[in-house]
């Protein structure tokens, strides 16, 4: 039967009938998961997850869009032009992580213009998909299905095919096989798709050996590519970070490396420098110690993030701490940096100490949940490039934090580069103190990062330490005040506090980092 001509009786094709209608569920399930990596990759370099995912799917929904309305003008060969437009998604969709993150490593600038050009293709060849479906099967099994009945079978099969891969991408397919192979599995399953279509239809496609060519072709592409995805991403690591590459894994929560070379071992979180060996621990002691040392004789500390065990290796050097709670998100942290030689000595095995007790958990949640007061809270989050990020720095976990203080103790909180982000820092000062805690604020130079802020928040006035625990290698007690005073770049502005209902500090943080990379 030509394309377009009479329906066959249905029972005579019912594996037909089957195979078009199980291709709904793939050709749904491959389009969202397109969406959703290059939302997740766009998101992992350039930050913000909530503006990254809301002009990647809304891109893409227009592509859709547009996609539908161009499928108007295919009027024959549909089955032809479907076989096609599989295998253009397959090999585009599918080479989209990978090309991505290679684009990125070797030339970043034109990263946004690829990434939307790539939606804009791929969403449009999707929105082709499903309208061609229908059409085939209506003039197929015209005598099987009403309107009514088409529109709801296919509509039903996509829906599934969403749920499916919306369920197993975050839970399963990028913490097993990461974003570059799940692309080119997702491709190889339209490239399935259009496999089947050409031998079930074989008989009515024009030219059948070119298209059994152009399957072959698309197939070995992205059989190619998926077993050398390893090699993929090492390449363009390795062009990215520079140094070579010790261990590099996708967890349920980020992308962890870690490099190794000449000046020094370094860890990245979603391509983000978190530290530098050869200067962390003026990082780490700035954080720590002048909170530890005005206290006097800490007993309960709490820190939270820190999974690399840098900042409870500080918190370790006093002698009167008798218990520490570790809670950090991400268990491949704690294991990393509790098992690898070269991060233990990096810590001096502090994850291993058994004063330490380490809890895998969201910090917001967990606050909430667990009763308990501490004598310290050292909170050693990343930068609040993101609203899951930036719940961390509102007035509602300040004020847990707060529940779980003891009454003369204090908390110190990572605050970003108050040079660089001068609004962003004295905006968490105004967070803080919207709680009724003091903020004390304070900075430390450190060459990895720059000018970097710290805030201590307490119920009663911060004083200077008589005493600093000895072996620190940049703290000292006649250096401690100059790191509490502002010069007039740096001195504090008007702001106001972070919210969780309106998260303004994940704006202003974007604001004022984007402008150094302009």
């Amino acid at each position: 039967m030509a394309d377009g001509e009479g329906a066959t009786p249905a029972a005579s094709i019912r594996p037909a009938e089957v195979a078009l209608l199980a291709s709904v569920f793939v050709v749904a399930a491959c389009g969202l998961l397109y969406e959703l990596a290059a939302g997740a990759l766009a998101s992992y370099l350039l930050g913000d997850s909530v503006l990254q995912f809301s002009t990647v799917i809304g891109t893409y929904l227009f592509a859709m869009g547009v996609g539908s309305y161009l499928s108007r003008f295919l009027e024959r060969q549909l089955v032809g032009h479907f076989l096609r437009i599989e295998l253009l998604v397959g090999l585009i969709g599918g080479l989209l992580p990978a090309s991505l993150f290679a684009l990125h490593s070797v030339a970043a600038g034109s990263f946004r213009f690829a990434l939307y050009g790539l939606v804009l293709v791929v969403g449009t060849l999707v929105g082709l998909e499903i309208p061609l479906v229908m059409r085939i099967l209506k003039r197929h099994f015209r005598d099987r299905y009403a309107l009514k009945d088409l529109v709801s079978q296919v509509l039903t099969f996509d829906y599934l095919g969403a749920l499916a891969v919306a369920i197993a991408f975050p839970l399963l397919l990028v913490p097993q096989l990461g974003l570059i192979r799940t692309g080119l599995f997702f491709g190889l399953l339209n490239a399935a798709v259009a496999l089947w279509t050409l031998w079930l239809f074989r008989g009515e496609l024009r030219a059948p050996r070119l298209h059994a060519l152009a399957c072959v072709f698309t197939v070995a592409a992205l059989g190619l590519a998926f077993a050398g995805a390893d090699r993929i991403t090492r390449w363009a690591e390795d062009r990215f970070y520079g140094d070579a590459i010790v261990y590099a894994e996708n967890s349920a929560y980020q992308r962890v490396v870690v490099t190794s070379g000449g000046a020094g071992v370094r860890l990245f979180l979603n391509g983000n420098l978190q530290f530098h060996s050869r200067d962390e621990y003026r990082y780490h002691e700035a954080l720590v110690h002048p909170a530890m040392a005005a206290h006097g004789a800490p007993k309960q500390v709490l820190v939270l993030g820190g999974g690399d065990g840098m900042a409870v290796r500080e918190v370790l050097r006093y002698d009167s701490v008798e218990a520490v709670t570790l809670v950090e998100l991400d268990p491949h942290m704690t294991e990393l940096f509790s098992t690898a030689p070269m991060l233990r000595a990096l810590n001096g095995d502090a994850l291993r100490s058994p004063k330490l007790r380490i809890v895998n958990a969201d910090a917001f949640a967990w606050l909430e949940a667990n009763p308990g007061h501490f004598d310290v809270i050292v909170v050693d989050f990343p930068d609040p490039t993101n609203f899951s990020i930036g719940k961390l720095y509102t007035t509602t976990f300040y004020q847990r934090l707060d529940e779980h203080l003891a009454a003369g103790g204090y908390a110190v909180v990572q605050t970003t580069s108050p040079l660089i982000a001068r609004r962003s820092f004295w905006t968490v000062a105004a967070t803080i103190e919207a709680t009724g805690l003091a903020a004390t604020g304070y900075h430390a130079h450190v060459p990895s990062f720059g000018e970097w802020g710290f805030i201590v928040a307490s119920r009663r006035p911060w004083r200077l330490p008589t005493a600093l625990p000895a072996g620190l290698r940049f703290l000292s007690l006649d250096g401690l005040p100059a790191l509490f005073n502002f010069p007039p770049d740096m001195a504090r502005v008007p702001a106001e506090p972070n919210r969780l209902s309106n998260q303004l500090l994940v704006h202003l943080f974007e604001q004022e980092w984007g402008k150094v990379h302009q």
